[in-house]
Protein backbone atom coordinates (compact mmCIF):
# COMPACT_ATOMS: atom_id res chain seq x y z
CA UNK A 1 0.00 0.00 0.00
CA UNK A 2 1.58 3.42 -0.94
CA UNK A 3 1.68 6.24 1.94
CA UNK A 4 0.21 9.14 -0.15
CA UNK A 5 -3.02 10.32 0.63
CA UNK A 6 -5.84 7.86 -0.49
CA UNK A 7 -9.57 7.96 -0.35
CA UNK A 8 -9.85 4.30 -1.01
CA UNK A 9 -10.88 2.81 2.76
CA UNK A 10 -9.59 -0.95 2.15
CA UNK A 11 -11.75 -3.44 4.20
CA UNK A 12 -10.63 -7.37 5.63
CA UNK A 13 -12.99 -9.66 6.95
CA UNK A 14 -14.12 -10.17 10.06
CA UNK A 15 -13.22 -13.12 11.98
CA UNK A 16 -16.33 -12.41 14.52
CA UNK A 17 -19.37 -11.57 12.35
CA UNK A 18 -21.49 -12.66 14.47
CA UNK A 19 -20.61 -11.01 17.78
CA UNK A 20 -22.00 -7.59 18.21
CA UNK A 21 -18.68 -5.75 19.43
CA UNK A 22 -17.01 -2.28 19.21
CA UNK A 23 -14.16 -0.69 17.81
CA UNK A 24 -13.10 2.52 18.60
CA UNK A 25 -10.42 4.70 16.67
CA UNK A 26 -8.69 8.27 17.48
CA UNK A 27 -6.55 9.83 15.76
CA UNK A 28 -5.64 13.76 16.90
CA UNK A 29 -4.06 14.49 13.50
CA UNK A 30 -6.45 15.55 11.31
CA UNK A 31 -6.14 18.52 9.54
CA UNK A 32 -8.54 20.36 6.54
CA UNK A 33 -8.81 23.73 5.53
CA UNK A 34 -11.07 26.63 5.93
CA UNK A 35 -13.21 27.22 2.45
CA UNK A 36 -13.16 30.31 4.05
CA UNK A 37 -9.75 32.26 4.74
CA UNK A 38 -7.49 28.41 3.49
CA UNK A 39 -5.89 28.05 6.64
CA UNK A 40 -5.87 25.01 8.26
CA UNK A 41 -8.16 23.77 10.40
CA UNK A 42 -6.92 20.84 13.28
CA UNK A 43 -9.03 18.21 14.54
CA UNK A 44 -9.52 14.77 16.73
CA UNK A 45 -11.08 12.47 14.91
CA UNK A 46 -12.94 9.88 16.83
CA UNK A 47 -14.81 6.70 14.94
CA UNK A 48 -16.81 4.44 16.87
CA UNK A 49 -18.53 1.42 14.93
CA UNK A 50 -19.72 -2.25 15.18
CA UNK A 51 -18.86 -4.31 12.44
CA UNK A 52 -20.32 -6.69 10.77
CA UNK A 53 -19.18 -8.71 7.83
CA UNK A 54 -16.00 -6.46 7.65
CA UNK A 55 -12.98 -4.44 9.48
CA UNK A 56 -11.90 -1.17 8.24
CA UNK A 57 -7.78 -2.04 8.00
CA UNK A 58 -6.14 1.02 9.57
CA UNK A 59 -3.58 2.64 7.41
CA UNK A 60 -5.84 3.06 4.44
CA UNK A 61 -7.82 5.00 6.89
CA UNK A 62 -5.06 6.91 8.02
CA UNK A 63 -4.37 7.54 4.34
CA UNK A 64 -7.98 8.49 4.02
CA UNK A 65 -7.80 10.83 6.73
CA UNK A 66 -4.66 12.31 5.13
CA UNK A 67 -6.15 12.65 2.27
CA UNK A 68 -8.29 15.93 4.04
CA UNK A 69 -5.40 17.60 4.20
CA UNK A 70 -4.89 19.83 1.29
CA UNK A 71 -8.94 19.85 0.57
CA UNK A 72 -11.55 23.17 1.66
CA UNK A 73 -14.14 22.00 3.45
CA UNK A 74 -16.49 23.20 6.53
CA UNK A 75 -16.22 21.27 9.44
CA UNK A 76 -19.62 19.54 9.25
CA UNK A 77 -19.06 18.62 5.44
CA UNK A 78 -16.01 16.87 6.33
CA UNK A 79 -17.50 14.71 9.34
CA UNK A 80 -20.67 13.67 7.07
CA UNK A 81 -18.37 12.80 4.05
CA UNK A 82 -15.87 10.62 6.66
CA UNK A 83 -18.95 8.52 7.94
CA UNK A 84 -20.69 8.14 4.68
CA UNK A 85 -17.35 6.94 3.19
CA UNK A 86 -16.59 4.22 6.35
CA UNK A 87 -20.38 3.29 6.10
CA UNK A 88 -20.33 2.68 2.04
CA UNK A 89 -17.12 0.73 2.87
CA UNK A 90 -17.71 -0.98 5.94
CA UNK A 91 -21.00 -1.93 5.81
CA UNK A 92 -21.51 -2.06 9.73
CA UNK A 93 -23.88 -2.29 12.12
CA UNK A 94 -23.84 1.22 13.45
CA UNK A 95 -20.91 3.94 13.28
CA UNK A 96 -20.56 7.29 15.07
CA UNK A 97 -17.75 9.95 13.82
CA UNK A 98 -17.15 12.79 15.69
CA UNK A 99 -14.65 15.79 14.51
CA UNK A 100 -13.45 17.73 17.90
CA UNK A 101 -11.98 20.72 15.42
CA UNK A 102 -9.54 23.06 17.78
CA UNK A 103 -10.78 26.61 18.64
CA UNK A 104 -10.99 29.42 15.62
CA UNK A 105 -12.29 32.49 15.88
CA UNK A 106 -12.42 31.97 19.86
CA UNK A 107 -15.26 28.98 18.90
CA UNK A 108 -14.72 25.30 19.70
CA UNK A 109 -16.64 22.94 17.37
CA UNK A 110 -17.53 19.86 17.75
CA UNK A 111 -19.73 17.73 15.14
CA UNK A 112 -21.31 14.23 15.60
CA UNK A 113 -22.85 12.35 13.14
CA UNK A 114 -24.24 8.67 13.24
CA UNK A 115 -25.78 6.22 11.34
CA UNK A 116 -27.40 3.16 12.48
CA UNK A 117 -28.33 -0.11 9.60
Amino acid sequence: MLNQPNKTLVTVPNPHPDRVYTVEMETAEFTTLCPMTGQPDFATIYIEYQPHEKLVELKSLKLYLWSYRNEASYHEDCVNRILNDFVAAAEPRSAKVVGDFTIRGGIHTKVTVEYTK
